[in-house]
């Protein structure tokens, strides 16, 4: 049995075409399902819907042998005993440093001011303003990130930004391009030898329909 994780919204949408040139169809719609085990066309293959940042963890405990990940989680994971194949180039958006209208953000970098930075994506900031010398509170927010600058909570905020309407109508800017993100595809390092007769003809699909 082949276990593939993915989470609901986008990325389960944009990875169908993808399972479908591979001959996997689910059999059920998890957004109208309960279910969190869904059945496929193919007996020897079954998704598990896990939140988006769960998946590298039940990728690399071997709960799943296969996931779907953006890199933004991969990022915050650390990508501990993944393998890491494919850029599917689905899902794609950018992780930007974002603050209210009228925050004076490059006078406040260059000042060497203390910066309070909400987000979710703590290791990305971390790094991220680590590497340009400022020194950063970091709070840890698990959602409604466009809320923090707004009542004082912090300075600016680290997200993922695709179109940039929420910011716009939160009265926040995008100031600073972290990193363009998109979903990869993870796989379990034991699954890839313990059943490679398997998986490899996947990976082989998947990557046969991301090239067209």
């Amino acid at each position: 049995m082949i276990t593939i994780a993915l989470s609901k919204g986008r990325i389960f949408e944009e990875t169908l075409p993808l399972l479908k040139a591979a001959g996997i169809v689910a059999l059920e719609d998890p957004e109208s399902s309960r279910k969190l085990i869904l059945a496929t066309n193919r007996p020897d293959v079954r998704l598990i819907i896990v939140r988006a940042s769960d998946v590298p963890t039940y990728v690399q405990y071997g709960a799943a042998d296969i996931g779907v990940a953006g890199k933004d989680v991969l990022n915050e994971h650390g990508g501990i005993g993944l393998y890491q194949p494919l850029d599917l180039n689905i899902a794609r958006c950018r992780m930007m440093v974002a603050v209210r209208n009228g925050f004076d953000y490059e006078s406040a970098v260059r000042q060497g001011a203390r910066l309070r930075v909400a987000t979710k994506y703590v290791e990305t900031a971390r790094e991220h303003f680590a590497a340009k010398g400022v020194h950063v509170d970091l709070i840890k927010l698990y959602g409604s990130m466009e809320l923090a600058p707004l009542i004082g909570l912090s300075d600016v905020i680290v997200d993922l930004v695709s179109s940039g309407g929420t910011l716009k109508a939160n009265d926040l800017k995008a100031v600073e391009h972290i990193a363009d993100i998109s979903s990869r595809l993870v796989v379990n390092q034991a699954a890839l030898k313990l059943k490679h007769r398997v998986i490899q003809p996947m990976l082989d699909a998947f990557a046969g329909a991301i090239s067209k």
